[in-house]
């Protein structure tokens, strides 16, 4: 049997979303990392904040469409010039401009997958439980709350993040402390 790990996390209110974006900032440059915002809507300035990188959806989304293109195409050029030829019309078997309807059907569908299922898998969803949804005061998170999570070792004194948190104009501080296998 596994040993349990636990782990520690410092949660902080804050009023505004600006002062929120403005503690996060600063608390990167103070060298605390893996921190994380809750707010019910999407922060302007939080992503820079915590100092996280370029999203790679436009990536997943252009390699979706490409997968799809390509995916019509040979399905296509399959079915109409090799497995069940027609000759309709005299027209060409291999007739690119009759296939343009259901190739960018299949692009978009393939890209908005692709979006779907990758943005699943860099927000790491479904995450159905975090130490830090127990807490009482963190359920104003999703309805009007401005909250920062910041990681601590356990055992180590938290004071000293409660106090930098305070002084950056938190409103409400508490720690909480969650068990992982």
């Amino acid at each position: 049997m596994e040993a349990k790990v636990l782990d520690s996390w410092v949660l902080a209110e804050f009023a505004t979303p600006d002062i929120l974006v403005d503690a996060t900032r600063q608390m990167r440059e103070k060298g605390f990392q893996g921190m994380d915002t809750y707010s019910p809507y999407p922060l302007h300035g939080g992503s820079e904040a915590l100092g996280l990188p370029p999203s790679r959806v436009p990536f997943i989304a252009l390699c979706g469409g490409l997968t799809g293109l390509v995916t019509a195409l040979s399905m296509q050029t399959w079915m109409n010039t090799v497995d069940y030829k027609l000759n309709i019309g005299g027209r060409p078997l291999l007739s690119l401009p009759a296939w343009v309807p259901i190739t960018f059907e299949l692009s978009v569908l393939f890209a908005a997958f692709g979006i779907f299922f990758g943005l699943l898998g860099l927000s790491r969803l479904p995450q159905p439980y975090h130490p830090v949804f127990e807490s009482e005061e963190f359920r104003s998170a999703s309805t009007h709350g401005y909250w920062l999570s910041v990681p601590h070792a356990t055992g180590q004194d938290s004071t000293a993040v409660i106090d930098q948190l305070k002084a950056l104009g938190a409103t409400q501080v508490t720690v909480v402390t969650g068990e992982k296998e």
